[in-house]
């Protein structure tokens, strides 16, 4: 009833027009670290330096919405292509797009607002949907207007007194935008409708545990009457967090909590306690099936990366994958995660991306297998919009197997995870065992069996693995 209500005062607050993005699969890039399909762009690069420009761009993405598409994603969420600051802070430049010194203009070193243009237009033409990444909290280090406009940005040296730090107070000494002032709310509100002219579908908004939540309500409510979906970064946050600001009006949160409970029982091998933890806490959400699901992102090590052992990380991101396309919400995928691409902290994790003609066979294979998730999550409704429904596990495999249904209308999964190092035949009574008829096998493909007999349901499982079987 609490959700309900919740979801109830959501749509009220966004005038009944709440944009849903049930059933998408979001592919993340960080166009700098994509593709370079416009060499003469480029200015100062330097490949072998993590913190400089590599000179991907919007053209090259437009080269490469083939190879999104074919992966299954239906949309496509970028990292700002804001035009940056000059120079470099701390040995580091802005090709990640997030020191902003012109929020209305692309970085010629991505392009032009013509490329972006034609960005959109070829990825609505490929039927997939745009997101973009906005900033709402603060302009780069050397931005010219910080100078300009000293009026517009809470002062470091008194911001404390102003209420909670996080929100008044610089994050990384970034010249932090006042929203209470009028002028720079209607700045930042004109900036998303500025970019929704060119196409855009839907904003993640960085870094919302600093933004003033007044200024966030507003915001919302402006991009809910114009059907923009919205998803927030807020960085650990859990279940409790995302209802939170569901509640306040964002469409989607990043479950951060099941990120990190996904890394430790699957990468780590710590046991799936964590991730049942999470799941037996879906009730909380307002509109879990908006959630953003992640395996990592750009500001997180990647998931590959939980191992130092390569062949290890590459079968645990192939389980992590299919695990992540039996749960309700809205997966996202980094670049390169579909090849169990490795890197550690910032920036490591932004390492170039790599395609079909230079992959491995072994990363070829684990793209295959990452492929054939996507596909079975999008051809099985359950899996894709479903309900998810825990079932209860014996405790002496509490911690090695997971066990929950997906089900939308007529149509019923039984998904299993195991943890175990070694292949397992499970037995067990549960009212699943009306539906089976007979024997049945993985919708991923693997050489994993489902029957029932006497009313006991038996499951022979691979190790270390994300198994699902379809029920009458």
């Amino acid at each position: 009833m609490q959700r309900v209500l919740a979801l109830a005062a959501l749509m009220a607050m966004s005038g009944g027009n709440a944009v849903s993005w049930r059933g998408e699969i979001i592919y993340q890039v960080m166009p700098d670290r994509f593709f370079n399909g416009d060499k003469a762009n480029d200015g100062v690069v330097r490949r072998d330096d993590p913190k400089a420009w590599h000179g991907g761009d919007l053209t090259g993405l437009i080269q490469k919405l083939p190879y999104i598409r074919e992966l299954g994603a239906t949309s496509v969420w970028l990292t700002p292509v804001y035009e940056q600051m000059p120079g470099t802070f701390d040995g580091a430049t802005g090709y990640h797009g997030y020191w902003p010194q012109n929020f209305r203009n692309v970085d010629s070193r991505f392009g032009t607002l013509d490329d972006f243009r034609a960005f959109t237009r070829a990825a609505h033409g490929a039927g997939m949907k745009v997101v973009l990444d906005q900033v709402v909290n603060h302009f780069g280090y050397t931005a010219p207007f910080v100078r300009q406009n000293p009026g517009w940005f809470n002062d470091p040296s008194s911001c404390a007194g102003k209420g909670d730090n996080d929100v008044f107070c610089p994050i990384f000494g970034l010249p932090d935008l006042a929203q209470q002032q009028p002028e720079v709310r209607r700045f930042l509100f004109e900036n998303a409708d500025f970019w929704r002219r060119l196409g855009v579908d839907g904003f993640r908004y960085d870094a919302i545990k600093h933004v003033p939540r007044d200024f966030l309500r507003e915001l919302l409510s402006r991009d809910a009457s114009a059907n923009t979906f919205t998803l927030g970064e807020y960085f650990d946050a859990d279940p409790g967090i995302v209802a939170e600001y569901q509640q306040l009006g964002f469409r989607s949160l990043f479950n951060f909590a099941l990120q990190g409970a996904m890394r430790q029982s699957i990468m780590s091998g710590q046991g799936l306690d964590g991730v049942r933890a999470m799941l037996e806490r879906q009730d909380e959400i307002p509109e879990p099936d908006q959630v953003a699901l992640f395996l990592d992102n750009h500001d997180v090590p990647r998931f590959a990366n939980g191992t130092p052992f390569e062949d290890v990380g590459r079968e645990r991101t192939v389980y992590g994958v299919r695990a992540l396309m039996t749960l309700r919400g809205i997966p996202v995928i980094w670049q390169g995660t579909e090849i169990a691409m490795r890197g550690g902290g910032d920036p490591d994790n932004r390492r170039d991306m790599r395609f079909s003609d230079v992959w491995t066979p072994d990363e070829r294979a684990v793209y295959e297998a990452v492929k054939g998730a996507i596909a079975t999550r999008k051809s099985s409704s359950a899996l894709s919009v479903g309900n998810l429904k825990l079932l209860a596990t014996p405790a002496r495999l509490a911690s090695d197997l997971l066990l929950f249904t997906r089900e939308n209308g007529q149509q019923r999964v039984l998904v299993a995870w195991h943890n175990g190092r070694e292949r397992r035949t499970v037995a067990l009574r549960s009212t699943v065992a009306a539906r089976i008829s007979a024997l049945r096998g993985d919708l991923f493909g693997q050489d994993a069996k489902l029957s029932v007999q006497g009313g006991v349901v038996y499951l022979s499982l691979p190790p270390r693995t994300a198994v699902a079987f379809e029920l009458d």
